[in-house]
């Protein structure tokens, strides 16, 4: 099934909620949307495979073959055929599940847009309950994608000899040619608020507390006026509903010991402090609540006692008398990064050689370009979209010229195609015997893709 060499169904299921929230120009002329494929249940429009394409075409990854409009009309198919098949053979997503990454989602748009609900109707003509909706649809598939490639493919490994045969088979003037690359690693420190920042917001909310508990105050008025999560502020603080271990679990201890209508007092979890009333406990174990969430912020003090706390494990690595990687497993608070030595890493092999591109944040081309291979820059600012303000370190490790792919420096970008390879020779043989199981109507526009043969 050559789509499945060409792209994956993770890349297709980020790409569909990147895609539709992509600002988009100005129509040059009137444009008539259709269904380009039914799914048992589930539409594709054209529009989902005209915003997927571009997308697909700007991350297109390097040394590979750029994707073609079939292969991502067929792609997105088989996610439809994938969520379709998911319900025959009774694969389940929570509610809660849609429910919790909807949220995180639908927090970080309304962070780029300052929180400013007006901003976010300007740019895209939705209010925020239109796009909140929009993205639980968009979540609910990928999740079910995801854990139908899951089931599939379970168990599913590759061994060095299985990345030596593959290797092997890629004629040699096929193989992929690799820009430059580089190693980076960091180290963070989110700087500690100091008490009495943290004080002011306890006896803000306990006032809040007072006056809704002596009918002065509305709860879901306070949230939208001051409650700093974008997602439910906007509700009135409603979260709705979640199963235990869904929620940090301060505030699920709290919340599970209040009575149906009952404040909680302030209790502070890793995202900030809450003020939580219980709405309602189902038979079944859920719960639905409400909260008001205050963030302590930093201080220029506290930002300042970070960066001399980093300014000196800077110094004692660069007299050798600490090495990084354990210096950022030790103390970066950057979970993502400290666990493999404070190095960014691919997502889709685990390497930490990577193309400067693939860096979260474009500011750090531009840095490292400056930099020489081992400097270690001196404590930097930068903002976290969800913590506020950070202070790190970063360490220019080592730098790769472009190169066709081989074993000796590639190896664990070969090992992560040969596993894709395996995936998609398994799903190949599924998708024969799951299309007879479903219905499936395809426009003729697309009959050119061939998208129900044999591959």
């Amino acid at each position: 099934m050559k789509l499945l060499n060409r792209l994956t169904f993770t890349l297709l299921a980020s790409l569909l909620i990147t895609a539709s929230y992509a600002q988009e120009a100005p129509p040059t002329g009137q444009v008539l949307d259709k269904i380009v494929a039914k799914v048992d249940n589930y539409i594709l429009l054209e529009s989902d495979v005209q915003k997927a394409y571009m997308e697909a075409l700007a991350q297109n990854q390097q040394g590979q073959m750029a994707p073609t409009r079939c292969d991502v009309f067929e792609s997105l198919m088989i996610n439809k055929l994938m969520a379709a098949k998911a319900e025959v053979d009774s694969v389940i997503v929570t509610d809660a599940e849609v429910m919790l990454q909807t949220e995180q989602r639908f927090s970080m748009v309304m962070n780029q847009f300052g929180g400013d609900e007006s901003t976010l109707v300007e740019a895209y003509g939705k209010t925020s309950d239109q796009l909140k909706a929009e993205i639980e649809d968009v979540i609910r598939e990928q999740l079910i994608v995801q854990r139908m490639r899951t089931q599939i493919t379970e168990g599913l490994t590759v061994s060095p000899n299985d990345v030596r045969e593959f290797y092997n088979s890629i004629p040699k003037d096929s193989l992929p040619l690799f820009t430059s690359e580089a190693t980076v690693g960091q180290i963070v420190v989110k700087p500690k608020v100091n008490p009495k920042t943290k004080d002011d917001i306890f006896n803000q909310l306990n006032q809040f507390k007072k006056d809704i508990g002596e009918g002065k105050a509305d709860f879901a008025d306070l949230a939208r006026q001051y409650s700093e999560d974008p997602g439910s502020g906007a509700q009135g603080g409603d979260l709705g509903f979640f199963r235990r271990g869904e929620l940090a679990p301060e505030f699920e201890a709290t919340a599970l010991a209040l009575k149906p209508g009952e404040l909680s007092d302030p209790v502070e979890t890793d995202f900030g402090v809450h003020l939580i009333q219980l709405l309602e406990r189902r038979n079944d174990g859920s719960f639905n609540t409400r909260h008001i969430l205050r963030i302590p912020k930093a201080t220029t003090a506290d930002i300042e006692k970070a960066e001399r706390f980093l300014d000196s494990l800077r110094t004692e690595i660069e007299a050798g008398k600490l090495d990084f990687a354990k210096a950022a497993k030790d103390f970066s608070d950057d979970r993502t990064t400290s666990d493999a030595g404070g190095f960014f890493t691919d997502p889709s092999n685990n390497s930490n050689r990577l193309s400067l591109r693939t860096l979260d944040d474009p500011s750090l081309y531009f840095l490292l370009d400056s930099m020489e291979v081992g400097d270690i820059t001196k404590p930097m600012q930068f903002q976290d979209p969800r913590e506020g303000t950070k202070v790190r370190i970063l360490y220019y490790k080592a730098k790769y010229p472009a190169h066709r792919a081989n074993m000796e420096d590639d190896y664990e970008k070969l090992k992560a195609a040969a596993l894709r390879k395996k995936e998609d020779d398994i799903l190949s043989t599924w998708f024969v015997t799951a299309k007879e199981d479903i219905f499936i109507d395809l426009d003729p526009s697309y009959d050119r893709c061939n998208a129900l043969a044999e591959k």
